[in-house]
C-alpha cells in the first residue's frame, strides 16, 4: 500500500493504517531521537511519545508534507527531552556527584580502531551547537535535502548551508584535535 494512501486511511481514523504508518517510520523516529542525543535507554519513551502527538494531530498537516512534519515534531519532542534530561543531570550531580563506571570491553584491535573513529565523529557532533548540530544529523544521517531541513528547523536555506558549513568546519577541528591529524583530513 502506498504511503499517501495509508496516510488518508490514518486521516480517516483507520487505526490499521496508522499502525502501519508507525512501524514505516519507527526505525527514522529512534534513529533522529538518538542522533539528536536521546540515550538509548530513553529512545523508546521518546519515540512513543513522538507518535502519540503524530496521532493526536494527525489532521492537521498536509499528506505530501509527512515526513517533514514527523521530523518536526521528533526535533521539538527531543528539545523537550534536553531540557528534562538536563534538570535531571543537575538534580544528580548534587547529590553524588560525577562517577563513570567504564566496563572495558573485549575487541579486536580492528574492531577497536572502527569503534574509536565511530566514537571520536559521535563525540564530535555531540559537541556542536544544536544549531549546528541537527542541520548535520538531518543531512548525513536522516539523508534530507536543503529544502527539507529547513522545513524542519523553520530556517531559511542560506542559512542551512551556512550551518552545514560552520558545521563540518566545527567538525573536522574537533576531531583534529580529539583524534589528531589521521581523524582531521
Amino acid at each position: 500500500m502506498e504511503k499517501l494512501e495509508l496516510i488518508d486511511r490514518a486521516q480517516k481514523g483507520d487505526k490499521v493504517a496508522y499502525g502501519e504508518l508507525m512501524n514505516l517510520h519507527h526505525r527514522t523516529v529512534e534513529k533522529f531521537a538518538f542522533q539528536c542525543g536521546v540515550k538509548a535507554d530513553d529512545v523508546q519513551d521518546v519515540t512513543q511519545e513522538v507518535f502519540m502527538k503524530l496521532y493526536r494531530f494527525l489532521n492537521h498537516f498536509r499528506q505530501d508534507q509527512f515526513s517533514i512534519w514527523l521530523y518536526k515534531i521528533t526535533l521539538n519532542i527531543t528539545k523537550d527531552y534536553y531540557r528534562l534530561t538536563n534538570r535531571e543531570k543537575v538534580k544528580e550531580s548534587k547529590i553524588q556527584g560525577e562517577i563513570n563506571f567504564g566496563i572495558p570491553r573485549k575487541l579486536t584491535e580492528s574492531k577497536i580502531l572502527v569503534f574509536e573513529e565511530d566514537r571520536v565523529l559521535h563525540e564530535a557532533i555531540r559537541a556542536l551547537e544544536e544549531k549546528y548540530r541537527i542541520p548535520i544529523v538531518l543531512f548525513y544521517f536522516q539523508e534530507l535535502t536543503y529544502d527539507q531541513i529547513g522545513e524542519v528547523m523553520n530556517i531559511p536555506l542560506a542559512t542551512v548551508k551556512t550551518r552545514l558549513l560552520s558545521a563540518k568546519d566545527q567538525l573536522n577541528s574537533a576531531i583534529a584535535l580529539i583524534g589528531g591529524a589521521e581523524y582531521g583530513r
